[in-house]
């Protein structure tokens, strides 16, 4: 076995405060745990095993009874899908994440009515498990399921979605929920139910060869195993069986695991939530085994994903799926960030710190538990729903998709908001004492083995003063190693202070104190935090804004992107500048900080309000500090502008380096015929207005004013005609345009304008120009002032306007029928087909699937989207009833029934 570095404290250990963020969700998922009825999540089982359902309805949506004419078919009974009828495929998985929840909620509560809930549902299951080994039906005593066992049997020959649905998705749920129950809450029954459904998936497995097993987990979304490889490595360790750890493996997926571990990038259209729980099994594989191979795997796939395929938020995907590598804004579209992989993507995150303990882990797991994970919740007590988001989608104008119960989201949604007090303190795994703090939010830690309590404090989530107070249970002191993150948004000098040792250690590290505590010591954190505008990695222009580890949204009911001179804003060390001086008061006071106009909010706060979490930045003159010179920010032929030089790498880092650059850029602007004498003095005179006041700055200002003074006298040169050519819409976050663009060339009063198009002839530009052209188009535009000084600029358009087409081949089986959509686009191409229907998701189409036919007609809805963002209007296939028996003979008449199909537009 190899053990970890570090390891989380058992729930329990940990409670946090109320004036935590993270306890208003907290108390919303628990009220849901505390008066939802356990007969209605065990519905779905007992109504399988031929048990009265008491009354109960199940949840809903996926979590439903199925189809009326399925039988709970065994492994070789099953009709095939020409004549079975099924609905709700993956039922029975919403119950083992409440009943992890609830084992969760009861650990960390210790709360008796919680703690009952637990053993209630596990006997249910219990039952149902004994009820279906008595009918003889199925292979092995130890299954259990709220379906038949026919959808294991159907993956091992490659049946596709939309025949099964991820029937090993759904009993990695269950056993996962029975192992917290038994692990969390104590259940012993869990753990005998949970080891014979063990014995049954390794006797299912272990009589496959490995080729046949790397097929069926290659098959998207039909070979979904969630972390099935997790739980049966879990469950080797408590229940001593080594079988287990072998049927963990052979869930391994070989060229996930070569791929990753040899920093080979296999992602781009590969189902992210379909692979990501896998990472978090191969971490504990790696425990057992010892093979360095998983642990490699895992991180070479996690930095893969982080930054390079993440959202500000720190969500990842677009309809499920991962895009290109080191692609963010060119992967933005309508369905981003399905919460469930952000979910694995913190579990994975926490582990490799705890093998690793490499801070950067830590970074991520604080950015996508407090914004994502805690802004996936809304702000409001349910008696049914979890009301968390499945996808929480980042493209302008977006609205949160909360509810979602039955959904693999919702199911996810209710661990993660039991679950916030994770991931805050980390104790050493030797002899020593040792722990690591690796994030602040209000909470206490009771570490009886050490005989310490240790509370973090924060006036509010926004302040920059952290205390943590050490309570000894003992006279005699605690020797312990601690180790406080400072993390990477820390501007400026961060500061720890334990009684007369003062440290300033620096951002994206640990600070490190070893000593001797006693009752009442106290630990004084500052860790200073700016507004700053964080770019995406492919298009620097493209921002979201962040506070400290808070990310914000713009409150805005616009749909198109948000336009700000972001970079007339920038200060030092990467701050912006906001429409108030004291940021965190105003986070903290109003709960929004007004910058640029626009209201901004923690992404965290569970509104349900439209929100940008991405700006553009466009600034058509020079600026800085929050300072408008309103000098042109002309560009050269590559594009660039001073404004580029004014915050090239090394940034500044102070006002005094700021007004040193600023002279610098204004030197060769001169030089570059950028500005003249007279621009230059402006920018230089704006800069010591806004900066030259402070002592420090003082011998920058004095360098200032002799640039001043030394470029008086010169005349000023002749500058040509500014030029610029404005487009309107905005383009999608695609890159496209969308909607057909109209040109402005914008220039000096008293310059001539002209366009042209694709090198045609050049035409007056004496208004809005509407280019009425597909695909990609170059746009010149010149300006010619009266003494013949010319200005040339040009962009180049990628437009389309149109959707793309598709259509459904629809054959026939008999009791089903079969299903291809196939689209086509002529401009952008074709970037997926996403397709729906009774008891299943909006999902992207891969490959050919079955619908069984029912006593009443179908409706599968499904749309073709392009590269552009272009989605085409739902189109609707109905597909009519199954034939009745006395009626087959007329199905097979030459003139066979016929689906139909139509636009719902």
């Amino acid at each position: 076995m190899t053990a970890p570095r570090a390891h989380p404290f058992p729930p329990g250990s940990v409670r946090l405060s109320s004036r935590s963020p993270f306890a208003r969700a907290r108390e919303q998922m628990l009220h849901l745990a505390r008066v939802y009825p356990v007969d209605r999540l065990l519905a779905v089982f007992r109504a399988n095993a031929g048990l009265d359902t008491r009354g109960a309805q199940p949840p809903g949506a996926w979590e439903g009874f199925g189809h009326p004419a399925e039988d709970a078919w065994g492994p070789d009974d099953y009709p095939g899908r020409e004549a079975a009828q099924t609905a709700n495929l993956l039922r029975g998985h919403y119950a083992g994440h409440f009943l992890s929840m609830l084992a969760l909620a009861a650990a960390t509560e210790d709360d008796p009515l919680l703690r009952a809930k637990v053993d209630e549902m596990v006997s249910g299951l219990a039952e149902v498990q004994a009820a279906l080994a008595a009918t003889g039906r199925y292979s092995h005593p130890g299954f259990l399921s709220a379906s038949g066992e026919w959808q294991f049997s159907r993956l091992e020959h490659f049946a596709p979605y939309g025949e099964i649905w991820a029937p090993y998705y759904t009993c990695h749920k269950i056993m996962a929920g029975l192992l917290d129950a038994f692990e969390l809450a104590g259940n012993a029954q869990a753990l005998t139910v949970v080891t014979r459904m063990g014995h049954w998936v390794a006797g299912r497995l272990e009589k496959l060869d490995n080729e046949r097993r790397q097929r069926m987990w290659s098959l998207y979304i039909a070979g979904e195993f969630g972390g099935m490889n997790e739980t049966l490595t879990r469950l080797s360790v408590v229940a001593d069986e080594p079988r287990f750890l072998a049927a963990a493996r052979w869930f391994d997926q070989r060229d996930l695991i070569d791929a990753g571990a040899a920093g080979r990038d296999i992602l781009d259209g590969m189902h992210a939530n379909q692979h990501l729980p896998q990472l978090v099994g191969y971490v504990h594989e790696y425990e057992r085994t010892g093979e360095r191979r998983y642990l490699d795997a895992a991180i070479g796939i996690f930095d893969q994903v982080v930054p390079g395929r993440m959202y500000a938020h720190g969500g990842t995907g677009e309809s499920e799926l991962w895009g290109p590598a080191r692609t963010v804004a060119g992967d933005i579209g309508r369905r981003n960030a399905e919460t469930c992989a952000t979910y694995n993507l913190v579990k994975l995150a926490e582990l490799l710190f705890a093998h690793t303990l490499e801070p950067r882990f830590l970074a991520y797991a604080e950015r996508a538990r407090l914004n994502h994970i805690l802004g996936s919740r809304r702000d409001v007590f349910s008696d049914e729903s979890p009301e968390v988001t499945y996808m929480f989608p980042v493209h302008a104008g977006a609205l949160p998709e909360y509810d979602n119960i039955g959904t693999c989201c919702g199911g996810t949604g209710l661990e993660n908001h039991v679950g916030h007090h994770g991931g805050i303190f980390f104790a050493g795994s030797g002899d020593r004492a040792e722990l690591w703090v690796a994030r602040y939010t209000p909470a206490e830690l009771r570490w009886p083995e050490r005989g310490l309590r240790i509370a973090i404090e924060q006036e509010h989530p926004f302040a920059d003063r952290v205390t943590l107070r050490v309570q000894v249970d003992s006279p005699q002191p605690v020797r312990l190693r601690l180790h406080l993150r400072i993390p990477d948004w820390v501007a400026g000098e961060a500061g720890v202070v334990v009684g007369e040792l003062a440290l300033t250690p620096a951002a994206g590290g640990f600070a490190t104190v070893e000593q001797d505590w006693r009752d009442g010591d106290t630990v004084e954190l500052t860790l200073p935090a700016t507004l700053r505008a964080e770019p995406t990695i492919d298009d620097p222009a493209l921002r979201s804004l962040a506070f400290g580890p808070h990310v914000l949204v713009a409150r805005d009911g616009g749909t198109t992107a948000i336009e700000r001179p972001w970079d007339g804003r920038r200060m030092p060390a990467g701050a912006i500048r906001a429409d108030v001086e004291d940021v965190a008061a105003a986070l903290a006071g109003a709960g929004a900080v007004p910058v640029a106009g626009l209201r901004f909010e923690p992404v965290w706060n569970g509104s349900d309000e439209r929100y940008h979490l991405y700006g553009r930045a466009v600034d058509p003159t020079i600026g800085f500090a929050g300072v408008d010179t309103g000098v042109p920010a002309r560009r050269r032929t590559d594009g660039t502008s001073l404004l580029d030089d004014l915050w090239s790498e090394p940034a500044p880092r102070d006002d005094a380096d700021l007004l040193d650059r600023i002279v610098a850029v204004c030197r060769d602007g001169l030089a570059g015929a950028l500005v003249n004498g007279s621009e230059a003095r402006a920018i230089v005179t704006a800069a010591v207005e806004a900066l030259g006041a402070s002592p420090a700055v003082a011998d920058a200002a004095a360098r200032a004013q002799a640039f001043i003074a030394a470029t008086a006298a010169e005349p000023d040169a002749a500058m040509p005609p500014t030029l610029e050519i404005a487009v309107t819409p905005a383009p999608a976050a695609s890159g496209w345009f969308t909607r057909p663009p109209t040109i402005a060339v914008r220039t000096s009063a008293d310059a001539r304008a002209e366009v042209r198009v694709d090198g045609g002839a050049w035409l007056a530009a004496d208004g809005p120009v509407a280019i009425d052209r597909e695909g990609v188009v170059r746009v010149e535009a010149r300006a010619t002032d009266r003494e013949g000084r010319t200005t040339t600029a040009g962009r180049e358009l990628s437009i389309d306007t149109a959707p793309p087409q598709s259509t459904a081949r629809v054959k026939d089986l008999g009791a089903a029928v079969e299903i291809t959509l196939v689209a086509t686009d002529d401009v952008s191409g074709v970037d997926g087909i996403r397709w729906e229907g009774e008891g299943t998701f909006w999902a992207t189409f891969q490959e050919a699937f079955v619908r069984a036919l029912t006593d009443r007609e179908q409706v599968i809805e499904f749309a073709a989207v392009d590269r552009a963002g272009n989605e085409e209007p739902r189109n609707r296939l109905t597909l009519p009833p199954a034939p009745k028996p006395d009626t087959i003979a007329i199905a097979l008449t030459p003139a066979p029934r016929a689906a139909r199909s139509e636009n719902d537009s």
